[in-house]
């Protein structure tokens, strides 16, 4: 599935649990990062795929069909997108917590790639996005199983088209009787009747596949992976092709779907009691973001295609926390969103002596 998403928000960052003593320790402490916003858009593709027939060029003369390609061709139609944001590190937001004997850390827990989930608490559960699974196919049909010795001992391929059109005829006529209840073998029930309705509808697809080819449908999924780190108006984001389906920025033989993202200058409020006082030195303490809120909208071509809005972490700041929350005489728990980094809930307990 290529990296290139309309549906709900989905959190789908991997999860890993360390504890302070085991993680990744400096000298000051240990070390983490707060995350930053990737958009994730999947773009669902249906793919069709045309085989011509080996008796294509016989369609109109013997089955009366026009219009049959004898060539094969392969085309692509986009029938939806699925929106996801997810958090990754941003290397930009590198802190030391100072997890020593001076505070109450039982537990400092961090995804796969060192950003912070957790101090004190379980991280928040993350649903992770299903990716789609086509439905199973059936077997196609083999011409060549519905033949006759006549057809199959021709001589050239213009009689076996003829003899191949002959049988369709014939199964035709067979069809019609036996629905109007005339068929010299009657079926002696209603499910006598169905099963020999269906075999007769089988031959004739299978047959008629020699003449009209064979179509077949795929569903597909192609991920774009966008990190909005600033405002943009109707930037580039993939091109799409009835006949190559995603192609690269530059092919310009696909058409431009473009995104725009506005900051709306919004962020979450946050208690002041909770946040640190004084001046913090060389990135130490516990840190967590204020997202901004963006409006993100998608173009095809001069067409707005699917605006929404949600928080990203780079468009807000990153703010610490007091020290004193995690000072000996109290235990505090705090759970950050793993997409954003903001907090998403704190739990503060005296600790009784």
């Amino acid at each position: 599935m290529k990296k290139l998403i309309f549906g709900a928000l989905l959190l789908t960052a991997g999860m890993h649990t360390a504890s302070a003593q085991k993680g990744k320790n400096i000298a000051e402490g240990t070390e983490y990062y707060l995350p930053r916003t990737e958009l994730r858009f999947t773009v669902k593709i249906e793919k069709t795929s045309y085989t011509p027939g080996d008796f294509a060029v016989y369609a109109e003369k013997y089955m009366k069909v026009n219009d049959v390609s004898m060539q094969p061709s392969v085309s692509y139609r986009i029938l939806g997108l699925d929106v996801n944001s997810e958090g990754e590190r941003d290397t930009s937001k590198f802190y030391v917590a100072p997890v020593d004997s001076k505070h109450n850390i039982q537990s400092f827990k961090l995804d796969d790639n060192g950003v912070l989930l957790a101090i004190n608490a379980e991280p928040k559960a993350i649903k992770k996005r299903v990716p789609f699974k086509a439905a199973p196919k059936t077997a196609p049909l083999n011409p060549r199983d519905y033949m006759n010795e006549d057809v199959l001992s021709a001589g050239s391929s213009a009689k076996m088209a003829e003899l191949c059109a002959l049988e369709i005829y014939d199964i035709r006529d067979s069809r019609s009787l036996l629905s109007k209840g005339q068929a010299d073998f009657m079926p002696k029930d209603g499910e006598q009747l169905r099963i020999m309705m269906n075999s007769l509808d089988e031959q004739e697809r299978g047959l008629m596949q020699l003449f009209t080819g064979v179509t077949v449908k795929d569903t597909i999924e192609t991920e774009i992976v966008f990190v909005p780190n600033k405002e943009v108006s109707r930037q580039l984001l993939f091109r799409f092709s009835k006949w190559m389906g995603i192609t690269d920025a530059d092919d310009l033989g696909g058409n431009p779907y473009y995104i725009s993202v506005e900051d709306k200058h919004v962020m979450p409020s946050i208690q002041e009691n909770i946040l640190s006082t004084k001046k913090v030195k060389d990135n130490g303490g516990f840190y967590v973001n204020l997202p901004g809120k963006i409006k993100v909208t998608l173009f095809k071509g001069n067409e707005q295609w699917v605006a929404y809005e949600l928080y990203a972490a780079q468009f807000g700041q990153a703010v610490p926390l007091s020290e004193d929350l995690f000072d000996k005489k109290m235990f505090t728990s705090i759970v950050l969103n793993p997409i954003t980094g903001s907090l998403e809930s704190i739990q503060i307990e005296n600790v009784k002596k």
